[in-house]
Formats: structure tokens, C-alpha cells, sequence
């Protein structure tokens, strides 16, 4: 469920940033998340100190502010698809992370699954995608969507060890409100909100907070803290089948049979994972 929700990002945020800018759209997503969540924090408050605090605030400010004001413009500068296909990086960054940073254990079968869900998303990639309208999809572009999933991985890392000890429903809104504050801090620092537009724009923003955002890390992390998170990064590349599917249906991007084949093997790697994780 993360995972696809996720996958709905990249399309609304295209949408809203018809009319708004990269900051203005990143800020009103994060606003109409942080605002579902209070009612989590409240029910679920426990405080934070010491490292957890400083895990906490390093958490918000990477994973907010920082992976989400990159990532936008790279999808600025790119199409819908070609963001999304980007992050099936993310699975084999998590996987290696956690091994160096959690220490977690990859036996040889899920490495496999892992592979064989990034070789999907290099078929897909592969496959020539195109957009009829607007911007190509560009090296830069594509290399900030890749600097946000280094980020990605800091704050996956972060929370993995901050739930155990505080759950997943609390970390998750705890994190989002924070990271909201910190955001609109930088944005009205350096280019102050504007708040004409229209009901497309705002109605894009609002379903990137309430679907990508909470409702995508809210399952995120509950499944995180009953997995391995270098078992979980696998169904990360759910998000760029979703979001690919998308681009090819609303924004009418084109998708080859190379693309077809990419996106089946994703989705076995996730099945096989989630079986093996049962087991």
C-alpha cells in the first residue's frame, strides 16, 4: 500500500506545479499532511531525548525539507515516468544501508529478489518512454531524483530505530509535523507562499499530503516495524510501476512491452518477499 501510494506522487505533484512553484507545492503537500497527523501525535505523545531526539530532528529535516525540495525539481526538470523509475534505485541503497548501518543479515535468495526488482526497473527504464508534452526527461533532472533517495535512506535508517521504541503510527506523525515546520521555515525564508490557484492545483497538493504522504507512511512504517528494512525496500519499487502506469494513462506517456516485462518482475520480487517474510 505505501508503495502505490507513493506511486500517485509524482503525477499530482506534475499536476500542481502547473501553477506552483517547486517549494510552494512541496510546502501545501507537507501542510495537509502534518495537519491529518496531529490527531496521532497527540493520541500516541512520548517524549524524546538524547540521541532518539537528535535521531528525531535529523529524521525531519532530511526527510522532509531536504529529500522532498530535491526531488521536486528533479521532477520538474524530467517527466512523471522517469522520476518514478528512478527511485527502484532505493531498494539496493536500503539494502546495503542496513547491512552497514543496522546490521541486518540478506541471505542470498532476497539479495536475488532484490536484484531481480532493480533489473525491472532498469527495463523499464530502458524501454525509450516519452511524454507528448512537456519536459523530456533530462540528466539533471534525474540525478536530483537520485540525490532525494540517498536522503530517502538516511530517514528510513533513522525511523527503523526510533520505532522500536516509540511506534510506527507516532514516528511517523511526529516526523511529518516536525519536517513541515522546518520546511515552511526555509520556504518563507527564501521565497514566501503565495495561495491563488486553482481547485486542480490545490486538489493535487492536498492528495499528495493525505495519499503519498500520510496515508503512504503510515503503512510504511507499521510494515516496517514487522519486517527487516532491507526485506521492506523491495516493495519501494512498487512506487515506480504505480507512478509509471500513471504518467502512460493520464499523461499519455508512452510504455513498450520492455516496460511491461520490467514491471512483472517487481511485482514477483515483492511477492516472493512478502511470502518469505511470512515464513
Amino acid at each position: 500500500m505505501a508503495g502505490s501510494l507513493w506511486g500517485t506522487g509524482f503525477l499530482f505533484g506534475k499536476l500542481a506545479m502547473q501553477e506552483m512553484t517547486v517549494s510552494e507545492n512541496v510546502a501545501f503537500r507537507f501542510v495537509a499532511s502534518a495537519v491529518a497527523l496531529i490527531p496521532v501525535v497527540i493520541r500516541y505523545w512520548k517524549p524524546y531525548r538524547g540521541k532518539e531526539l537528535m535521531l528525531l530532528l535529523f529524521a525531519s529535516i532530511i526527510g522532509i525539507p531536504v529529500q522532498f525540495l530535491i526531488q521536486f525539481q528533479g521532477l520538474k526538470l524530467t517527466t512523471v515516468s522517469h522520476a518514478s523509475l528512478i527511485v527502484g534505485v532505493l531498494p539496493i541503497l536500503l539494502a546495503g544501508a542496513s547491512a552497514i548501518f543496522l546490521h541486518e543479515r540478506i541471505r542470498g535468495l532476497e539479495w536475488g529478489a532484490l536484484v531481480l526488482s532493480a533489473i525491472g526497473a532498469i527495463l523499464i527504464a530502458l524501454s525509450g518512454g516519452t511524454a507528448r508534452s512537456g519536459p523530456s526527461p533530462s540528466l539533471h533532472g534525474d540525478a536530483l531524483v537520485l540525490l532525494s533517495m540517498i536522503a530517502a535512506v538516511a530517514m528510513i535508517l533513522c525511523t527503523k530505530r526510533l520505532i522500536a521504541s516509540h511506534g510506527a503510527l507516532a514516528v511517523t506523525a511526529t516526523t511529518i509535523i516536525l519536517g513541515t515546520i522546518f520546511l515552511l521555515a526555509w520556504v518563507e525564508l527564501t521565497k514566501p507562499l503565495r495561495f491563488h490557484f486553482s481547485a486542480v492545483a490545490w486538489g493535487s497538493a492536498a492528495a499528495q499530503g493525505l495519499l503519498a504522504t500520510a496515508g503512504a507512511y503510515l503503512f510504511w512504517n507499521w510494515g516496517l516495524s514487522h519486517m527487516p528494512a532491507s526485506n521492506a525496500g523491495v516493495f519501494l519499487n512498487l512506487e515506480p510501476v504505480v507512478g509509471t502506469v500513471l504518467g502512460v494513462i493520464i499523461l499519455h506517456e508512452r510504455l513498450g512491452l520492455t516496460a511491461i516485462l520490467g514491471g512483472l518482475l517487481i511485482i514477483a520480487a515483492a511477492v516472493y518477499l512478502s511470502l518469505r517474510t511470512q515464513s
